[in-house]
C-alpha cells in the first residue's frame, strides 16, 4: 500500500463520484495541531476552496451531509454500522446547543425543521409574550445561528479520538451553533485523514485537526476557561483510561458522551476485570446490557466526585454491540454529598435470578436539614427465599435514574418533527420512544422467558403477564435494552405468584424436578409445611380458650328491678336453640315434622305439595 501523502501533494489524479478532475494546484489544509504542515500559497483571488483529491485506493464514504474521503486499507477505524450512533449524537448536540445558546441570547437554526419545535404550549405563549415586551423596549433582534457558521459566542468541541473524523465533520456541517471542533486522534496518518476531510467538505474554517495523546490534551485544557463544552469519547474498547482526564475537562454543565464497547467485561464475562476498570463487579445475568450501563455511570460519578463534581444522565442506550451514555458534568460540593446514596450494591440469586438491592448510604432530609449516614443491610438472608440458592454480589452501580425524560421528549420531538435530516430516524424515533416509557426510579429488569425457564413452563404471553401486575397494583414497563424485559416495583415473590398461578393452567411435570431445583422449590412453595409454622403453644396443647364452665354461661339477660330473675319462656327458646347447628337438616322429608306457619295463618296455597305439617295437633303440641 502506497503511503498517504500530504494533502497539499500536486501529484495526485483526482477522481471524485466518477467526474474526473486535474491535479490541483497547492493548497494549506486544515489547521492541524501538533502537526507541522508546510503551508502552500494560494491565488488571492480563489472564492472557494478547492476540491481534495483521492489517493490511489481511496473511496468516498457518504454519511448525513458529511463526505469522507477514505482508505481502502484498514489504517483508519471506520465502522459503518454505528451510523445509528453517530446521528444520535448529532441529534443530542443539537438539543444542547439550543438550550445552551438560547441563555446565550442566540437562536439555532436546523434545516428542514419548523421555526421552532413547540413541547409545552405554555412555553410558547410565555415566549411570544418575552419577545412582544421586547419589541416594545427597542431591543435588538434575536441574533441566529446556522450549521456550517462559526458562532461567535458558540459551543467548542473535541473529539478525543476521531479516526477518520466523519463524526467531526458532521458536527461541523448539521449541529448549528458552534465555534470549534477539535478532531484529535494519536495516529499520524488519521490526523492527516481528518485535515483532508475537513478541507474536502470545506469545514476548515470550524474543524481542526490535532494529533495528540487524547489524555494528555484534556488534561491540559481542564482550566476554567480552556473547558470543552462537549466531549466525546468513542474509543475501540474501553474508555477507562480517559474518563479522569474527561470528568475535568468538560466545562460546567457541559455534555460528555462516552461510548463503551467491551461489552464481554461490562456484561459479567470478566468481574474482575471490570472492577480493575470501571470499579464495579459485573453479573452475568438477563439484565447485564442496563447494567453496564449504570456501571459506566457509576464509574463517571465516582471519577467526577473526586474534583467535587457529580452527574446528571441525559440519556443512557443499550444499542447492538455497545453502549451510549449522554451526561452533563456539573460542580458542586453539597451535591456530591449525595454520591454515595445514589449506588446500589446487587444481590442476585443464582437459582431463580430474583435481585434486591442494598444502597452503599443513606440520606435523610428533615425540613431544610440533611442527614447523611451509613446504610443497614443486608436486605436478603444467606440463602434466597424463593428457590433456597445463594446470591451473587455485583456493584456498586448507578441507581437513579437513567435518562432526563425532559430532555429526551425534546430531542424525540426535534426527529419526528424532521425526519429526512437522519438516515436512521424511524430508529431513533422508535428508541427515544421505549426511553420515555421507562419506569425511571425502578433499576434493572426481568424477562418473562427467563422466569418461564425457571419453572420450566411455557412462557406467558407477554401483554398477559403485565396485565396482572398491572391488576395487582404494580407499576410495570418495557425496557430498550431488551426485547421480553419487564421492569416492576413488584417484589420477586409477586412474580413468582403470577407464575404459579400461569402453572396451574400449563401444568409441569412435578415428578422430573429435581428437589433441589429452583422449580420445585417456588412450585410446592404453596403447600410445603414449614417447622416455624406450628408455634410452641400449639405443639404443648396449651389452654388458650375458655371452657365451658356451666349452661347458658355468656352474656346474661338485663337485670329486672322488679325481681323473678329469668322467664319461663326465655329459658324455653334457649334450650330450644341449643345444638341448632350441630343436628342440620340435610333431606327435605325431615322438614315435615315441623309446622308450616302460613297454613296456621291460612296462606300457604302449596297444600299436599308443602314440605311442613299442616296438622294442627302437631302445631299444637309444638307451641
Amino acid at each position: 500500500m502506497e503511503p498517504l501523502r500530504a494533502p497539499q501533494d500536486p501529484q495526485v489524479n483526482t477522481t471524485l463520484s466518477g467526474v474526473d478532475t486535474k491535479p490541483q494546484p497547492p493548497t494549506s489544509g486544515a489547521p492541524m495541531e501538533g502537526l507541522n504542515p508546510t503551508p502552500a500559497a494560494s491565488t488571492p483571488d480563489q472564492e472557494m476552496p478547492p476540491t481534495t483529491g483521492l489517493l490511489p485506493g481511496e473511496t468516498v464514504v457518504r454519511e448525513g451531509k458529511a463526505a469522507i474521503l477514505f482508505p481502502s486499507a484498514n489504517e483508519v477505524f471506520y465502522n459503518p454500522v454505528q451510523e445509528f450512533n453517530r446521528d444520535l449524537t448529532c441529534a443530542v448536540v443539537t438539543e444542547f446547543a439550543r438550550e445552551q445558546m438560547a441563555r446565550r441570547g442566540v437562536k439555532v437554526v436546523v434545516p428542514g425543521e419548523k421555526e421552532r419545535v413547540v413541547v409545552n404550549l405554555a412555553d410558547e405563549k410565555k415566549e411570544e409574550t418575552e419577545m412582544q415586551t421586547g419589541e416594545k423596549r427597542g431591543e435588538e433582534p434575536v441574533v441566529t445561528a446556522s450549521v456550517g457558521e462559526r458562532c461567535k459566542n458558540g459551543l467548542r468541541v473535541l473529539e478525543g479520538l476521531a479516526a477518520s473524523g466523519l463524526r467531526s465533520v458532521r458536527f461541523a456541517l448539521e449541529v448549528p451553533g458552534l465555534r470549534s471542533v477539535t478532531a484529535n486522534d494519536f495516529s499520524a496518518k488519521a490526523a492527516a485523514l481528518i485535515a483532508r476531510n475537513a478541507q474536502h467538505n470545506e469545514v476548515t474554517h470550524l474543524l481542526q485537526a490535532s494529533q495528540r495523546d487524547a489524555s494528555m490534551l484534556m488534561y491540559e485544557m481542564r482550566g476554567k476557561k480552556d473547558r470543552y463544552d462537549v466531549i466525546d469519547l468513542d474509543p475501540y474498547g474501553s474508555p477507562a483510561p480517559f474518563l479522569d482526564a474527561a470528568v475535568q475537562a468538560v466545562g460546567e454543565g457541559g455534555l460528555l458522551c462516552v461510548t463503551c464497547t467491551d461489552m464481554a467485561v461490562m456484561a459479567g464475562n470478566s468481574g474482575e476485570t471490570c472492577y480493575s476498570k470501571y470499579g464495579s463487579v459485573s453479573i452475568k445475568a438477563k439484565y447485564c446490557h442496563e447494567m453496564a450501563l449504570r456501571i459506566i455511570l457509576h464509574s463517571l460519578d465516582q471519577r467526577a466526585g473526586v474534583y467535587q463534581r457529580y452527574i446528571h444522565p441525559l440519556l443512557c442506550v443499550s444499542v447492538d454491540f455497545y453502549i451510549r451514555v449522554f451526561v452533563r458534568v456539573h460542580t458542586g460540593q453539597a451535591m456530591v454529598k449525595n454520591s454515595a446514596s445514589k449506588q446500589v450494591l446487587v444481590y442476585n440469586c443464582v437459582g431463580c435470578g430474583s435481585f434486591h438491592f442494598q444502597r452503599l448510604g443513606k440520606r435523610t432530609t428533615q425540613g431544610t436539614h440533611i442527614k447523611y449516614s451509613a446504610a443497614t443491610g443486608p436486605p436478603v438472608g444467606a440463602e434466597c427465599e424463593h428457590c433456597g440458592h445463594r446470591h451473587q454480589l455485583g456493584g456498586p452501580i448507578w441507581g437513579e435514574a437513567l435518562h432526563d425524560v425532559s430532555f429526551v421528549q425534546k430531542v424525540l420531538s426535534a426527529v419526528s418533527g424532521n425526519p429526512s435530516r437522519f438516515g436512521t430516524a424511524r430508529r431513533i424515533e422508535g428508541m427515544l420512544s421505549m426511553v420515555t416509557e421507562e419506569l425511571e426510579d425502578v433499576p434493572l429488569y426481568y424477562t418473562v422467558d427467563n422466569l418461564s425457564s425457571t419453572v420450566h413452563c411455557s412462557t406467558p404471553p407477554l401483554l398477559q403477564f403485565r396485565s396482572a401486575l398491572l391488576h395487582a397494583g404494580h407499576r410495570v414497563s418495557l425496557s430498550h435494552a431488551c426485547k421480553n424485559a419487564l421492569k416492576t416495583d413488584a417484589p420477586p415473590r409477586v412474580l413468582w405468584d403470577v407464575m404459579r398461578c400461569w402453572e396451574k393452567s400449563n401444568p409441569v411435570k412435578r415428578d422430573r424436578l429435581s428437589e433441589s431445583s429452583p422449580a420445585h422449590h417456588i412450585l410446592m412453595m404453596n403447600i410445603r409445611k414449614r417447622e416455624d409454622a406450628n408455634p410452641q403453644s400449639r405443639r404443648r396443647h396449651l389452654t388458650r380458650f375458655q371452657e365451658n364452665p356451666e349452661p347458658f354461661w355468656g352474656p346474661k339477660a338485663r337485670a329486672n328491678a322488679g325481681g323473678g330473675g329469668i322467664s319461663s319462656d326465655l329459658e324455653d327458646r334457649r334450650k330450644q336453640g341449643q345444638n341448632k347447628r350441630k343436628n342440620q337438616i340435610t333431606d327435605a322429608t325431615q322438614l315435615k315434622s315441623f309446622p308450616c306457619k302460613r297454613f296456621r295463618k291460612g296462606k300457604c296455597t302449596h297444600g299436599e305439595k308443602c314440605c311442613y305439617s299442616h296438622d294442627l295437633q302437631q302445631t299444637d303440641k309444638m307451641e
